[in-house]
């Protein structure tokens, strides 16, 4: 058994077991499991992402600005949601994750309810600071729960298969949203929203399973000994402070996050400002309405090819992972150099049709770092830093995306609309453009990830 020493000199206790040990679950719960962690984000993207479909009918009802918007679909709620995952990862590190999960899904999925009660700007801000509050506990604990089920070798594609609740959510989102606001406005579509996490929670309490005492007697009884104390928030820090690959992953996901939680938000009203006469004949067309046509369109486009891209990148990391853990970086880093030059002619070509399109292919390529990313968090720590380790990562990775993301581009929207007087089609357009080419920074971030992945994992 081998310790791990932090960079302050601090030995370690490894708990990876020296030889196999026995699964804290069945098979079949295992399964049960992932498939209702995967339910309950789905959820978690349902009530994220609906507000994006009902973005411009919110705008024109509380005549609010671009940079209104993006502060509701990102700002108000990454904020309070990153600074949250913290103390709510500490409590998953020492408490049933099963109740937590359960609590925060209920959180949330009431006050995404509220949302649909707001008269003004400052309310609907409340609220969704308020689904934030909720949501901060849902993926560092799932994260930590899926990475004690699942052995190692089938870790990233465990934490991919759960990953895919962002597409599958955000196209469920979009969707329903749309169809709901078109027919029975913004308002009815938050409160149906939150129906379903309400029902999830009330499973997720009385059927996720806490396998922390089952993992440490399997531990005692190979010789490993007990898992020792939990680890604190300033000893995971200085724990991962030598791990530069997880850094850099955790930044160039951060990077590609903010383009997806920023680009999510102001889709909708790309396609509406910039062709809106062709959505138009083309919602005619199939007998729908124009929101209703491009929440069906853009939550079936983005939401399978992102669920294909997730489950893809898992495999990969898991197949050739096993031969080369350099595959890590690798596989995000060539992921990025596909999307870019794709989402620039997105936004540029003066088809409605061929941009939507494009989304599948912006979709499938954007989602492809789930797994590697979010496994390299799981594998570089103990087992007792792995909840508080991808709060770690996650708050970098939602800070830039979710707090950053949408607030940043409608900002650039409004200041080439009115300070350069491009118009608000222009504006967004071109703000959504430059943000991919910045956002391309992502790649060699990755790539620099990928030559020191193999010597930072431990477990």
């Amino acid at each position: 058994m081998a310790d791990i020493t932090t960079p302050t000199g601090e030995a370690l206790v490894d708990e990876t077991p020296a030889h196999a040990e026995p699964p804290p679950v069945s098979d079949a719960y295992r399964r049960y499991a992932l498939w209702l962690l995967l339910l309950v984000y789905v959820v978690n993207f349902i009530d994220r992402q609906v507000i994006n479909i009902l973005a411009e009918p919110i705008k024109n009802d509380l005549h609010l600005a671009d940079w209104q918007l993006g502060l509701l679909s990102g700002f108000a709620f990454g904020l309070v949601y990153t600074v949250l995952g913290f103390p709510l990862a500490r409590a998953a590190d020492r408490h049933h994750r099963g109740y937590i999960i359960a609590a925060c899904l209920a959180a949330w999925s009431a006050f995404t309810g509220a949302c649909g009660f707001a008269q003004n700007f400052g309310q609907l801000v409340a609220f969704r600071a308020g689904v934030g509050i909720g949501e901060a506990g849902c993926t560092p604990t799932s994260h930590a729960l899926i990475a004690d089920y699942s052995p190692k070798e089938k870790r990233a594609s465990a934490l991919a298969f759960y990953a895919m609740g962002t597409p599958i959510g955000s196209l469920l989102g979009l969707g329903i949203g749309g169809v709901m606001s078109d027919y029975f406005g913004w308002r009815q579509a938050f409160m149906v929203a939150a129906v379903p996490g309400l029902i999830l929670a009330i499973v997720a309490a009385f059927t996720l399973k806490e396998p922390r005492a089952r993992l440490s007697a399997a531990m005692r009884a190979a010789g490993q000994g007990a898992t020792g104390a939990l680890a604190t928030f300033s000893e995971t820090i200085r724990y991962l402070a030598a791990k530069r690959a997880f850094w850099f992953l955790a930044w160039g996901a951060g990077v590609r996050s903010f383009l997806g939680y920023g680009h999510a938000a102001f889709a909708p009203s790309f396609f509406y400002r910039c062709h809106g006469p062709e959505v138009a004949a083309l919602a005619h067309h199939f007998h729908l309405r124009p929101q209703t046509f491009i929440g069906l369109s853009l939550g079936i486009l983005a939401g399978v090819a992102g669920t294909l891209g997730s489950w893809v990148g898992g495999q990969i990391a898991d197949k050739w992972g096993a031969r080369d853990l350099r595959v890590y970086g690798s596989v995000p880093a060539v992921a990025v150099l596909i999307a870019a030059p794709v989402a620039i002619f997105l936004y540029s070509t003066p088809s409605a049709a061929l941009a939507l399109s494009l989304i599948a292919v912006t979709n499938f390529v954007g989602t492809l770092w789930y797994g590697p990313v979010y496994a390299s968090a799981q594998g570089m720590v103990p087992q007792r830093m792995r909840a508080m380790s991808a709060s770690i990562m996650l708050f970098v990775i939602n800070f830039l995306g979710l707090v950053l993301g949408a607030l940043c581009i409608g900002l650039l929207s409004d200041l080439l609309n009115k300070g350069l007087h491009l118009g608000p089609a222009e504006g967004v357009r071109w703000a959504l453009i430059l943000s991919v080419i910045g956002g391309a920074v992502s790649a060699p971030l990755f790539w620099l990830a990928r030559r020191q992945v193999r010597e930072e994992m431990v477990s």
